[in-house]
């Protein structure tokens, strides 16, 4: 199972990671917190304190348009938020 999906990159995690050394990741629905601290400490080197999950439920979206009405749906989707230990950080940027 890959538990880890993706990191999430915003304007508001950066700020939290910049002061609270927080990360959020986009996560397998299906794992819970001793899998995703295993997966990070694994994929990224360093120590995980804490891990918050967030489950976010799918929403119906439908708009009108010119061929008519058209109605859809955005999945469900859980997002963990990892707290490190002191002068730990990841650099999401290193790849690039």
């Amino acid at each position: 199972m890959d538990i880890l999906i993706k990191p999430v990159i915003t304007e508001k995690m950066t700020g939290i990671s910049e002061k609270l050394h927080q990360y959020g990741f986009m996560v397998d629905i299906k794992a819970n917190k001793i899998q995703i601290k295993k997966a990070i400490e694994e994929m990224y080197q360093v120590n995980v304190t804490a891990v918050n999950t967030i489950r976010y439920a799918g929403k119906n979206k439908s708009r009108y348009t010119k061929k008519g009405f058209v109605s859809g749906s955005k999945s469900a989707f859980k997002k963990a938020i990892v707290k490190l230990g002191e002068g730990q950080t990841i650099d999401f940027y290193s790849n690039i």
